[in-house]
């Protein structure tokens, strides 16, 4: 007999289910909002400590050089040479330091890369040798007084080929001056070799791979031991061979970096940056103080009243006649 009954005539009580239902809701909210704030709290304390952990694997004392001096490190690569007229190529270079410059007594100076074969791409024979070095070296300047930009060290190379019977043959000479700025250069020398005119200078060259080659591999630029004014290349014949592609990332290293980067001064050159010049980094800092005290000066004059200024200013006679 409830058949007649309409819907709203009946009380609406929840079921267990609905309540069961509604309780898991209210747990996982709360579950929800303590994760959420537990994650806010948890994540930089997570950060802090792998902060820490990086901090202790670096570390907090970094190897410097003395004051004055600077430390040049380069990490090169050589890699690739092409346009060479024989296969099986390799590469024998070194460094060669100016005055002034010095390196450890275990630091190599000169390598040689592996035998490679040439591939063609294009019209172009290529070589690509992928052979890393790292060199070192150290730049202090003696006379304060002389006012002259450093000489950077240079890396002289030979590129030589490999015959069939372990014969090799002379393909070109270059040389490579450092870059004065620390990053990542790419660059590619050009090279050459001396002949000799006649045709059996070239069937020696080709049958027992003798070739006219350089006592001195520092001719092919100026060589360091030249103390004249004008080298003179009259009558030496030469002709030009291929290139070699070298990558280089340099890093400078100095303490005068560091103290330039902390008063934010302008760095134009490795000497004004390596601050081990006594003289000029004396001459700067009492500049830089004069200056400042100048401006602080000239802005405590602009804040006093215009009525006191007037006031400050000694009196002037006037005469009558």
């Amino acid at each position: 007999a409830h058949h007649n009954l309409k819907p709203t005539d009946v009380a609406w009580k929840p079921s267990k289910l609905h309540a069961t239902s509604s309780y898991f809701v209210f747990v996982a909210l709360r579950c929800f909002l303590s994760i959420h704030g537990l994650t806010e709290w948890l994540c930089p304390q997570l950060y802090m400590r792998h902060k820490d952990y990086l901090n202790r694997l670096v570390g907090q004392d970094f190897e410097m050089p003395p004051p004055g001096m600077l430390r040049l490190l380069v990490n090169g690569e050589i890699v690739s040479a092409k346009g060479y007229e024989y296969d099986n190529l390799y590469v024998h270079f070194f460094f060669e330091l100016p005055e002034n410059w010095t390196s450890l007594s275990s630091q190599s100076l000169s390598g040689v890369t592996q035998t490679c074969s040439t591939r063609s791409e294009g019209r172009e024979n290529i070589a690509y040798f992928s052979y890393p070095f790292s060199f070192e070296a150290y730049f202090r300047k003696e006379d304060e007084t002389e006012d002259s930009v450093p000489q950077w060290p240079v890396l002289y190379f030979e590129v030589l080929s490999l015959g069939f019977w372990q014969r090799y043959r002379t393909e070109g000479y270059g040389y490579l001056v450092i870059p004065p700025t620390p990053g990542c250069h790419n660059l590619t020398c050009s090279t050459w070799r001396p002949v000799q005119p006649g045709t059996v200078a070239e069937l020696r060259r080709f049958f027992i791979g003798g070739a006219p080659e350089l006592e001195d591999i520092s001719y092919a630029r100026v060589p360091g031991t030249f103390k004249g004014d004008r080298l003179s290349r009259f009558g030496f014949r030469s002709e030009t061979t291929g290139s070699v592609t070298f990558t280089l990332h340099c890093i400078q290293q100095a303490r005068a970096f560091i103290d330039a980067s902390a008063l934010k001064k302008r760095r134009q050159s490795v000497l004004d940056q390596l601050g081990g010049f006594s003289k000029q980094s004396t001459t700067n800092n009492v500049l830089e103080a004069f200056l400042r005290a100048q401006r602080r000066m000239q802005e405590a004059r602009e804040s006093l009243p215009s009525d006191l200024l007037n006031t400050t200013a000694p009196p002037t006679s006037e005469t009558t006649a």
